[in-house]
């Protein structure tokens, strides 16, 4: 009897199996559109590293097609061209950016919700008021404020404007996760005689994880593209960042675009490799964060 209604839970099992594997026209239609997403994302990257291993001749007689030889020289001569400072530069710009707007967005967002603070639903209000404030309209008072703190054509210059300008958003996206935190955790810290300083490191703090490595990949991103504070306040070109070392590089070359597609290519790497690294906390975070 045991071995036929074990039988029977098998076939049971299997048969729940197939219907979830059962191939609908909407599962069709689906799987189709995230395929061809997939291709319009990765395709132009692709194409971008393929063009650093050819020829001018090459690129501009068969755009499309794969290289007779693949010239890793391409991608040396970039190198060599000074794409390694630049990526240096834009390193150290992120991630001291990366640590000053979490670490700041964190404390921010801490006290407008598990603290009782007076004026804190106005306070909320003018810290997001500053994603309203447009880079270019600020150009010129910053110009002069960074020249009065002797901050001009610095890295550390650079490095406040990115958390100030960033600060607005992420303290948003943070606040929104800190708010379904469960209260018995806070209760019981309080119970347990527990700081605020405490209450924030060694309990919220690890609990918000996962809106921390969403803040901080698109923090990097926007710190590892932006190139109008980059252009603006950066004179030397020891110190410049990516975005506008890659436009130095592309003056210096002129016509020779492969060793341009190829330094295009080297300053995507860290941050394709940082997005995949933390894909799976990213996306819980901006949906448990933004979602809620």
């Amino acid at each position: 009897m045991s071995v036929t209604k074990l039988s029977a839970d098998v076939a049971a099992s299997r048969a729940v199996r197939g219907r979830r594997a059962k191939v609908t026209p909407l599962r069709v239609l689906i799987g189709a559109l995230l395929t061809a997403l997939a291709v319009v994302v990765l395709y132009p990257l692709l194409w971008m590293a393929i063009s650093g291993f050819k020829t001018n001749a090459e690129l501009f007689g068969d755009a499309w097609g794969l290289p007779a030889q693949w010239r890793f020289s391409n991608y040396v001569q970039a190198w060599d061209y000074g794409v390694v400072h630049y990526i240096v530069n834009s390193l150290i710009v992120t991630v001291g950016s990366i640590l000053l707007v979490t670490l700041v967005s964190s404390f921010a967002a801490f006290a407008l919700v598990q603290v009782r603070i007076p004026l804190g639903q106005p306070m909320l209000m003018l810290i997001l008021g500053g994603l309203m404030l447009s880079e270019t309209v600020a150009l010129v008072p910053l110009f002069r404020i960074l020249r009065s703190l002797d901050l001009y054509n610095t890295l550390i210059g650079i490095i406040i404007l990115y958390t100030a300008f960033r600060i607005p958003f992420t303290t948003f996206l943070i606040r929104a996760y800190m708010i379904d935190l469960p209260t018995e955790l806070r209760d019981a810290a309080i119970v347990d005689g527990a700081s605020l300083w405490q209450m924030f490191w060694r309990v919220t703090l690890p609990l918000c994880y996962p809106i921390l490595i969403s803040a901080a990949i698109l923090q990097a991103l926007f710190s590892w593209n932006e190139f109008v504070f980059a252009l603006v306040f950066i004179k030397d070109d020891a110190l410049k960042t990516m975005p506008v070392g890659l436009m130095a590089l592309q003056s210096k070359l002129t016509t020779n675009w492969p060793v341009v597609f190829a330094g295009l290519t080297i300053s995507a790497i860290p941050m394709v490799l940082a997005f995949l690294f933390g894909q799976r906390h990213f996306v819980r975070g901006i949906t448990e964060g933004l979602g809620k």
